[in-house]
């Protein structure tokens, strides 16, 4: 069960890295989601430093296979930006970590990938559930506008990254992890580069080297926090996927929602200090109904662990 520990560990760096995901693209020292992914598939070549430690080329079915992974990450993390562009992280995150699992165990039901017990598969809908009932007001309005600005982005995304998930465990079965993630890695930079096949999006970007130029102090602040926001996101992909490797990635997936859990423990600090950004409600009720779900975290959690 070491696969259970390191996820938790990977998804408390994730709640940081969303957290400061953010804050960069709330408080616009980032200015849009296609910049913030295009600097994050850039920095994913990172992974190279793990070259030394078993790196190999594979044949070439299955860096196409890395390939085609990575650039669909990348195009899931696009995603997840655009809703953290447009909503609080304590709502997109529960969104896209619910739509995961459920994705992946389909995925992984239809393919034959793995089998789980019943107690699993019920931890895994009280973790789904649980965090569902972070991210939506109670009780749920049938009015006009049904779901909170961004939920589209944020379920897509999760879609796209629940895809990439389970071929990131089909390749596992046959190379190493450091191979297989750094070529992964690759396709994330492609993913990067074709932004520049949109106009609007070159153009943001191409912009956002000639500002880092015209203000130092404030590129250096933003680069800080950019930086230590890619190295918990860093850390918290690389757990993830490692633990993905060697458990079952459908309660992996599952496990996403103890993020929502670290994810509201933190913003509920910076709330008191950047509310603006994070928009996040500290009304009773509204905290009533979150820790409510995270006793309901808890049991899913506890019940995968079994």
């Amino acid at each position: 069960m070491a696969w259970f520990f390191i996820a938790t560990a990977g998804y408390f760096f994730g709640a940081i890295a969303n957290t400061l995901d953010k804050f960069l693209l709330g408080s616009k020292r980032i200015s849009s989601a296609p910049v913030y992914a295009f600097y994050a598939g850039l920095f994913g070549l990172g992974a190279l430093l793990l070259a030394p430690f078993g790196f190999t080329v594979p044949d070439t079915y299955i860096i196409c296979l890395c390939l085609i992974s990575g650039l669909i990450f990348s195009g899931g993390i696009l995603l997840l930006f655009f809703a953290f562009s447009k909503a609080e992280a304590s709502r997109v995150a529960p969104v896209s970590g619910a739509t995961i699992p459920l994705v992946t165990f389909i995925l992984s039901w239809v393919f034959e990938m793995e089998k789980l017990h019943w107690l699993h598969i019920l931890g895994m809908l009280l973790l789904i559930f649980g965090g569902l009932l972070i991210s939506f007001d109670l009780p749920l309005k049938l009015g006009k506008k049904k779901f909170f600005s961004g939920f589209y982005y944020a379920f897509a995304a999760g879609f796209f990254l629940a895809v990439a998930y389970v071929i990131f465990k089909h390749i596992s079965s046959s190379e190493t992890f450091v191979t297989w993630y750094i070529w992964t890695r690759f396709g994330g930079f492609i993913g990067a580069c074709l932004l520049f096949a949109i106009p609007l999006w070159r153009k943001n970007i191409l912009k956002s080297f000639r500002s880092a130029k015209k203000d130092k102090k404030q590129t250096a602040i933003t680069g800080s926090i950019f930086l230590g926001n890619k190295i918990a996101g860093g850390l918290s992909t690389l757990m993830i996927n490692y633990a993905i490797g060697i458990g079952s990635v459908t309660l992996i997936n599952a496990l996403v929602s103890l993020q929502y859990v670290f994810l509201l423990m933190i913003v509920a600090l910076f709330s008191t200090t950047h509310a603006k950004i994070f928009q996040e409600k500290i009304l009773f009720w509204d905290w009533a109904q979150k820790i409510a779900a995270i006793f309901i975290i808890a049991a899913g959690a506890a019940l995968i662990y079994v």
